[in-house]
């Protein structure tokens, strides 16, 4: 009798083990309405619509860590909402970026005829390196405001904690700040700030590089999102080229996830044009889940997180025909030093 009483207790222990750490349980109550802010770029002549999603609980004793997301192409700061929404009632500020030039105004006021080659033309290497300084300067203000008495965000941003996110054009732009190499310039966008990446609708560049010379000094955290129907209209992206980004990551604190039959839009908050799929509720469920435990492990190095990341817990929120794979744990290599800047092309659009 005694056994079976601590065979109950063990079994106990181990089942409440398992489910200490949820990353779908919200942290304290909803987040208010998102504030839009603008960060002007005095030294571009350009102004960088944001929205900012603060978490309600008080701030950490050092601020909430910080995630940025970039959005596709003929985005806004509006979308992905979910995303933001989430991540901040698990306690971090989540800063859309809206990238002029390559966001809604390329296509709202057009004919629908036009708009498709509207959106072509600004699938560019212009609005590419555009996009990429957009996140500096971004980082760049928030460090202002954070430390500015009496704004809004003062105090509440923990700047040693970033993470970096985005979907399609977006993504292409969180890659290249992240630590993906290019032809002539080699990793001359990298930004030091950010300590992890989030990637969703991944792409591997167009030319001479092929994916383990462009992501192989990757030395950060990379989590991938697709699916097995992740494709667009625009751009030369196919599934197989975005399955092509995982291998060429270095081993180590790599993680893909491919959910079966999603869309290009199923990352989004509503269908795109030209979707042939019914959207699955369960997509979302996912992506909020193993995004959250990354950022969890990544950003506040909670072990708990990387124990549920690493181990049963992402199969406890996808479904039978998903993916999930990562790389085992390694000794990062060393990080390689920037060559000097030269122009070169991009692996732009979605």
């Amino acid at each position: 009798m005694r056994s079976l009483i601590w065979l109950v207790v063990l079994l106990g222990s181990v089942a409440a083990d398992a489910v200490a750490y949820d990353p779908l349980v919200a942290l304290g109550d909803p987040a208010p309405e998102p504030r839009d802010l603008d960060v002007v770029d005095d030294k571009r002549d350009r102004t960088i619509p944001i929205r900012v999603f603060l978490p309600e609980r008080a701030p950490e004793p050092d601020g909430c860590p910080v995630v940025l997301f970039s959005h596709g192409l003929g985005g806004s700061r509006r979308g992905c909402g979910y995303l933001g929404s989430h991540w901040a009632v698990r306690g971090y500020v989540t800063v859309v970026l809206q990238h002029p030039g390559s966001d809604e105004s390329v296509w709202q006021d057009l004919p629908p005829a036009r708009r498709m080659a509207a959106m072509r033309a600004a699938a560019s290497w212009e609005n590419f390196r555009l996009r990429v300084a957009d996140v500096a300067a971004v980082l760049d203000q928030l460090a202002v405001w954070n430390a500015a008495n009496g704004h809004p965000l003062a105090g509440r941003l923990d700047l040693e904690r970033v993470g970096m996110s985005g979907h399609s054009f977006g993504a292409q732009t969180t890659q290249a700040v992240s630590g993906q190499s290019f032809p002539l310039v080699g990793r001359r966008f990298t930004d030091q700030r950010i300590k992890a990446a989030v990637v969703m609708s991944p792409g591997t560049p167009r030319g001479r590089l092929d994916a383990g010379t462009a992501f192989g000094a990757v030395a950060i955290p990379w989590l991938l999102l697709t699916g097995t129907k992740d494709t667009a209209p625009l751009g030369s992206q196919t599934v197989a080229s975005r399955l092509a980004v995982f291998p060429g990551l270095p081993a180590g604190r790599a993680y893909e996830l491919v959910l079966h039959d999603a869309e290009h839009s199923a990352f989004t908050d509503r269908p795109l044009p030209g979707d042939s799929e019914p959207r699955n509720p369960n997509h979302h469920r996912a992506i909020l889940a193993l995004t959250t435990a990354f950022w969890d492990a990544f950003l506040r190095q909670d072990a708990a997180a990387r124990d549920w990341l690493d181990g049963a817990g992402p199969r406890s929120v996808i479904e039978a025909e998903d993916r999930w794979q990562r790389k085992e744990r390694t000794e990062m290599p060393p990080q390689p030093t920037s060559p000097v800047p030269l122009p070169g092309p991009a692996n732009r659009g979605s």
